[in-house]
């Protein structure tokens, strides 16, 4: 395929702005879904986590042709948490699909996702969608990305952006708000005529950046990334190398580039096509595929460092290996040096034999991790999710985000009160349309675990938060995040109704009748700021006395339903969750009793020290 006939975009946006919903109908504008073939929604989201969530996980390759065009396009995912996979394929792609709401504007990844296009010289095309959104105000929207791009110091170049107008649902574009069109043909014509053919020297020798790892039951690992020089051919002798100096000589067994929603073997490719190739064990996201006539690595873009961690922790509960598949410390470290060879933004470290740190770019990055684990026959247990504070210039340091909140007005005194609590500044604040306030925070990272839970409470519902990283800034002193205590079971066995109802006058429960239960188990939570032990299996003992309303049915309140974000808000750090496929449960660390009270005699602290506890009392 010549180079004139190749178009390699990305489609970047803010969460639920649609891109998924727009490769749908490009695909299908372009003939790889017949008119009247059911067609899934989110065709992309092909896990089975992103479809429930409703979000995209993992970047995404596919392409479509049109006028004897092929366009190769990456989907990102438009959540902060996993910006990492948005930073490694910009060196597979020419040019960027900035997808922004007609209604709701440029929001905080909108800025994230911008700035590293930019970063990487990308040519941008502005697509403002769902402008048959009530309330959509497309033109003054496109106003504030222009304001945007200014504030990133874009280019002048990058600064004459095209716009093109489309609601993605309904599956139509336009260029202009007063044309009248029924497809998506205006987006391809400006896609054609806009975005950069790749460049690149077909004569040259071969280099190509592995941006992304695949793998395949029968294949194993395959590497995809664009063809920056040169051309590669099945059965061809390549050396894969890296910048550390690494080099080994190995040969292409399989040979794929993308047609659709499938990938495609092929006997050779050119320069600034997106392949894929099969048959390298050891290649690594940020490898170099090169000739043996020119071994010359390429630095791969630099990844935001990880802001939050946790402790996978081998199960050591009553209850351990009764619901998992994967139960051991080797288990769970291949699990883990096998998430590392594509989740560019994790970090692991063992700490010991049983235990390894684990780092990602927020709360959602690792649970997400978590579930996929979990689904996959991993049990295990893990530790409250905690700040990674750095030493800068001799000044302990911690990460700070950049809050987004919009509340109605009625809210916003108890917002700024909550969040004020947690060490949160606000920076700025202005009278949206109709009742709603728009409010910017700088917030402590720590300061945001759990708080999602709490800012639903205090506004009904009604609110809406975003936040993004922002910085490190100095420490901000000690924050108390949870003043509750915990409802802890104090024998092993099966929970019953007599049990839960002496209980339930002590806080909110957890579990209901029938759940099993072991010694040490959290079952709720406590109304005051202390644990109670209390015994959830205790049943009523029978005598032959009666009295009248002694044997009336006991009315039990339902239980709060744990989610796994949930219990990762609530536990304390001298409490676990465990994970299994089938259950999460919240434990405390020590689970004797008699043994967790001598302990915290002789130390009043948690019974294990977080690393924050640990720079705090440094400091």
């Amino acid at each position: 395929m010549e180079e004139k006939s190749l178009r390699n975009i990305a489609i970047i946006a803010h969460v639920d702005h649609g891109k998924t919903t727009l490769v749908d109908k490009l695909l299908k504008q372009t003939g790889f879904f017949r008119n009247n073939q059911v067609m899934p929604e989110r065709v992309m989201d092909n896990n089975e986590l992103e479809r429930e969530r409703g979000i995209t996980i993992l970047s995404k390759n596919t392409s479509i042709v049109y006028k004897n065009t092929k366009i190769n396009i990456v989907d990102t995912p438009g959540h902060a948490d996993f910006g990492g996979e948005v930073e490694r394929i910009v060196k597979m792609v020419d040019g960027v699909l900035l997808l922004v709401d007609a209604f709701e504007g440029s929001m905080p990844q909108t800025r994230f996702v911008l700035k590293k296009s930019l970063e990487a010289c990308l040519k941008p095309i502005v697509v403002i969608n769902k402008i048959d959104r009530p309330g959509a105000r497309p033109e003054e929207v496109v106003d504030k990305v222009l304001d945007l791009f200014i504030d990133l110091e874009a280019g002048e170049e990058q600064l004459d952006f095209p716009v093109v107008y489309t609601s993605a649902k309904e599956g139509y574009a336009k260029i202009s708000l007063d044309d009248s069109s029924a497809d998506m043909k205006p987006l391809l014509d400006m896609i054609i005529e806009k975005m950069p053919a790749p460049e690149g020297d077909p004569d040259g020798p071969l280099q190509l950046v592995v941006s992304s790892i695949d793998y395949d039951n029968y294949v194993g690992r395959i590497g995809i990334g664009k063809i920056s020089r040169g051309v590669i051919s099945k059965d061809q002798d390549i050396i894969l190398c890296n910048t550390a100096g690494k080099e080994k000589r190995v040969r292409i067994n399989t040979l794929y580039t993308f047609e659709g929603l499938k990938k495609v073997e092929t006997d050779r490719a050119r320069a600034g096509e997106i392949i894929a190739v099969s048959g390298m064990q050891e290649i690594n996201i940020g490898d170099t595929i090169c000739s043996p006539d020119l071994v010359e690595p390429v630095s791969f873009v630099d990844i935001d460092e990880p802001t939050i961690s946790m402790n996978f922790i081998v199960n050591d509960s009553p209850m351990a290996g009764l619901e998992g598949t994967y139960v051991t410390s080797r288990n769970l470290r291949d699990r883990l040096e096998r998430e590392l060879l594509s989740n560019v933004s994790l970090r692991v470290e063992e700490l010991n034999p049983d235990c390894f740190k684990v780092s990602g770019r927020g709360e959602l990055h690792l649970s997400i991790l978590i579930e996929f684990m979990r689904r996959e026959g991993y049990e295990f247990a893990v530790t409250r999710p905690e700040v990674i504070l750095k030493n800068i210039n001799g000044v302990l340091s911690e990460p700070v985000e950049r809050l987004f909140i919009e509340v109605p007005a009625e809210y916003v005194g108890t917002v700024i009160e909550g969040i004020g609590k947690r060490r949160g500044e606000l920076s700025n604040m202005v009278n949206a349309a109709g009742n709603t306030v728009k409010m910017e925070f700088l917030i402590p990272s720590r300061g945001l675990i759990g708080y999602r839970s709490e800012f639903l409470t205090d506004t009904r519902g009604n609110g809406v938060m975003n936040h993004v990283y922002e910085c490190y800034q100095s420490f901000k002193g000690e924050i108390i995040t949870r003043t509750r205590g915990s409802l802890v079971a104090f024998e092993s066995g099966v929970a019953v109704p007599y049990g839960l109802f002496n209980a339930q006058g002590r806080g909110n429960l957890f579990i209901e009748p029938g759940v099993e239960v072991y010694a040490g188990m959290i079952v709720g939570e406590n109304a005051r700021n202390d644990d109670i032990t209390v015994n959830v299996c205790k049943k009523k003992h029978l005598t032959n006395t009666r009295a009248s309303g002694s044997d009336d049915a006991l009315r039990l309140i339902p239980p709060v339903i744990m989610t796994l974000e949930k219990c990762l808000e609530f536990i304390k750090d001298d409490e676990l969750l465990e994970v299994t496929p089938k259950s999460l449960r919240l434990r405390k660390m020590i689970i004797n009793k008699g043994e967790r009270d001598r302990y915290i005699k002789i130390k009043p602290q948690a019974p294990v020290r977080s690393s924050m506890n640990q720079a705090i009392a440094q400091q």
